[in-house]
């Protein structure tokens, strides 16, 4: 049980004292680079989607 207290305390510690957190400002402007770059990823995994709809149903085009 002592191994676990210990633990706790360590993480509690490494938190609290050793982990620099971001300002919000820094935290804000990765939201948006996160969000921006996940819109441009989407985009090309529906356009790449659609190609590939597109080259199906010419290849065969009685599958709806």
């Amino acid at each position: 049980m002592k191994k676990i207290v210990n633990y706790f305390k360590a993480t509690y510690d490494e938190l609290v004292h050793k982990v620099s957190w971001p300002t919000a400002k820094e935290l804000q402007s990765s939201v948006v680079i996160v969000s921006i770059a996940s819109l441009i990823i989407a985009l090309i995994v529906f356009l790449m989607d659609a190609v590939f709809n597109a080259g199906i149903h010419l290849l065969f085009p009685a599958i709806h």
